[in-house]
């Protein structure tokens, strides 16, 4: 009965965490019903060949054995260049019922007849497709599934930055609350109430939030799913016919980890409070002292040693590691927990080092350092935020930009003609043309692992050479042949002269001798190799243009040619299947510095920081400013105006977002250093992107938020 009589008389200073865990509840239900409609999408009939049984399908895997311990075992990847369904083969079909086929496309075809019996001609040839596998023989089936796989990770990065997000304002708002309630639980102890009936106390609070909050999340996330999947499919992030299904385990997972969020929340701070005294219901002092226990300095200094221990590990070991989302997407929570546990040492140094002007000046800083608890309350949401947006997307934008530096780097073309399989453009007077194709090889790396890497199939190498500038660390590019083989310092085998036994596009084996090898780079720096080693069907999609020096022929003249001959009619369209760009503007195309549907996902991410910063500063102040009254009287009995009450206690917020903006971006350049450190070390261009204006929207909302409420508050005009 206490603790629901302690609720109604506390509820405005539960109110931030119960919005809190009733956020993250809705989210992680949707996120969790949008993940199991991704695990378990419903089948899709199959288009292209719905009228066959059977459908047979050439061969598109390429399987090699490898090392599983003492046993042996087998790795496929797909093809790059998948196998037609061969002549000899379809006249062996047709023996057995009608064939269709899709024009003049034979890469699958379908056949009416038993399964068993087109199983026994086929053989080992290609694949036999039945049911609803008949499906995988339709265009659209392998982007689905990307798809699908994009979906899952936006969704499940989501619900851990919301989780990560919704635990961290639970802990602060409960934290706070004991820090306000001290004179409280020390009645409580004094009127004979144990330590441990002071925790069980708090405790049975957070469970009684966290209960009620989750119920009201899991409603809220019923209505948001189909509104979430609705957005993601208009953002072409999920394919057009994804829908929620119907399970069940999202709304009692997201349940459960509400009411564990609200729990562990307090957890901490119920520990501390077991730990008040009676003496504390007689304190009358206002600045706060013993704020930062030994035991909070040793777990913030080890989160702090963790977190750039962990950069440090990733740094050496495999900076390219750090270019991942999942990398950088993880990462800065451990150093943001670090300094939000650090952050009431931190906050008087610096709140003392910001020179402000004036008495009301004075009184902001003084204030502001006196009470650590509250001006570390209100800067750690503002911390996750700021922390957040600046290296999620800057770590983004900085590996973007590293790659679109890269690209620049080797490419050197004047004009670039893409199109799928290309007509020969021929020879250009005045200019040099290298046509290419794309492609892969594969390599068995130790044994254990079929390892694919995209490649580039180059007609002339010494053309090639000519219109790029490939990042060549031994070797010469020029000496490619139909034997030979181009690779990158990522390679198992990387030494001139080396011999690599490889599986190429079409899956054929090839034995290749090393003759360049490449900088490693940002991942892009793949493998070249001659047009005879592209495979079956790897037509010429890209054309490279270059001026020849001192041919007298311009860049007009030699743009002109390559739009008629291609069927363009402008810079940057075409007609007859090909696209003449000039090389800058086709790196602009390509290469751009971050995906609209990164990026996208990224201010998702950002979106949710944001609105669980405004909930807790709300809270925050709302918890704060109720407590404050006796305080801002004996201002106005001093002299002050409400207007000048108003304004120390907006200057105190303001500051208190400064300095969790300060600390937030400490975080970003300690992210963005490192990640800059790992593209040095992958010898691709090294720089730091900071992205200011989101830093700058996330700070400027986290002030207006809180001197709205202040205002909101009206302080200064009720305390006469």
């Amino acid at each position: 009965m206490m603790v629901f009589a302690f609720l109604r008389a506390r509820w405005v200073s539960l109110l931030g965490a119960f919005v809190a865990v009733a956020l993250g509840v809705s989210l992680v239900a949707a996120m969790g019903l949008g993940l199991s409609s991704t695990l378990s999408a419903p089948e899709r009939e199959p288009v292209r060949f719905a009228g066959s049984p059977v459908v047979v399908m050439g061969q598109d895997q390429l399987t090699v054995p490898v090392e599983r311990g003492p046993d042996i075992g087998y790795v496929s990847k797909p093809l790059a260049h998948p196998h037609p369904v061969d002549i000899e083969l379809l006249r062996e079909l047709r023996r057995l019922g009608p064939v269709r086929t899709d024009g003049s496309k034979r890469d699958a075809v379908g056949v009416d007849a038993a399964a068993s019996d087109v199983r026994e001609v086929v053989g080992k040839r290609a694949r036999v497709l039945t049911g609803g596998e008949r499906r995988l023989a339709d265009p659209g089936t392998a982007r689905d599934a990307e798809a699908l796989v994009a979906v899952n990770s936006f969704l499940g990065t989501a619900g851990g930055v919301s989780a990560f997000v919704s635990v961290f304002v639970t802990a602060s708002t409960f934290a706070f609350v004991v820090a306000l309630r001290r004179r409280e639980l020390g009645l409580l102890r004094m009127a004979g109430a144990t330590p441990g009936q002071v925790r069980r106390t708090l405790l049975g609070e957070a469970l009684a939030v966290g209960v009620v909050a989750s119920g009201v999340g899991c409603a809220l996330g019923s209505w948001g799913a189909p509104v979430l999947a609705e957005q993601l499919v208009g953002a072409e992030i999920a394919p057009e016919w994804f829908e929620l299904g119907e399970a069940v385990w999202p709304y009692h997972l997201a349940f459960w980890v509400g009411v564990l969020v609200a729990f562990s929340g307090a957890w901490i701070a119920s520990r501390r409070a077991g730990r008040v005294g009676p003496v504390d219901a007689l304190r009358d002092a206002s600045v706060d002292s013993g704020v930062m226990p030994w035991s909070r300095r040793i777990v913030g200094a080890a989160l702090l040693a963790a977190g750039l221990g962990m950069l440090g590990w990733t740094l050496w070991s495999d900076p390219a590691a750090l270019m991942k989302r999942k990398t950088y997407t993880t990462q800065p929570m451990i150093l943001i927990t670090a300094l939000a546990a650090l952050t009431p040492l931190l906050v008087r140094p610096v709140v003392r080092a910001v020179p402000l002007p004036g008495a009301v000046g004075l009184l902001v800083r003084e204030n502001s350092a006196a009470s650590v608890r509250r001006t570390a309350a209100v800067a750690a949401p503002v911390l996750v935020t700021v922390a957040l947006a600046g290296s999620l997307l800057g770590s983004a934008e900085t590996a973007g930009a590293a790659r679109a530096a890269e690209a620049r780097e080797r490419t050197g073309a004047d004009f670039v003609v893409t199109g799928d399989d290309l007509a020969p453009v021929g020879r250009v007077d005045g200019a040099v043309v290298a046509a290419s194709s794309s492609t892969a090889v594969y390599v068995r790396e130790e044994g254990t692992a079929l390892v694919r890497s995209d490649a580039r199939a180059v007609e002339d190498p010494a053309a090639f050479a000519s219109v790029s500038r490939l990042p060549v660390v031994d070797g010469d590019v020029r000496d490619l042949d139909d034997r030979s083989i181009v690779v990158n310092e990522e390679w198992e085998r990387r030494r001139v002269g080396e011999w690599v036994d490889v599986w190429l596009g079409d899956g054929r084996a090839a034995r290749l001798r090393i003759v360049a090898v490449l900088e490693r780079g940002t991942g892009d720096n793949g493998a070249y190799v001659t047009s005879a080693n592209a495979g079956a069907g790897a037509g010429v999609d890209r054309v490279d243009v270059g001026l020849r020096a001192g041919s007298g022929v311009g860049r007009g003249e030699v743009g002109a040619v390559l739009r008629d001959r291609v069927g363009g009619g402008g810079d940057g369209g075409g007609g007859g299947g090909g696209v003449v760009r000039s090389g800058e503007q086709w790196l602009a195309d390509t290469h751009p510095v971050t995906k609209a549907q990164t990026r996208l996902g990224l201010l998702a991410l950002l979106g949710i920081a944001l609105v669980y910063t405004a909930i807790s500063l709300a809270g925050t102040l709302l918890m704060a400013t109720s407590v404050r009254g006796p305080e801002l009287r004996a201002l106005r009995m001093a002299g002050a105006t409400g207007r000048q009450v108003r304004m120390v206690v907006a200057g105190e917020t303001l500051l208190a977002v400064a300095v969790g903006t300060v600390l937030g971006v400490a975080v970003t350049l300690v992210n963005l250093g490192g990640l800059s450190a790992g593209l040095a070390r992958l010898s691709a261009p090294a720089g730091v992107v900071v992205p200011w204006g989101a830093v700058g929207v996330c700070a400027v909302g986290c002030a207006v938020v809180g001197v709205g409420v202040v205002q909101v508050c009206g302080l200064g005009r009720r305390e006469g």
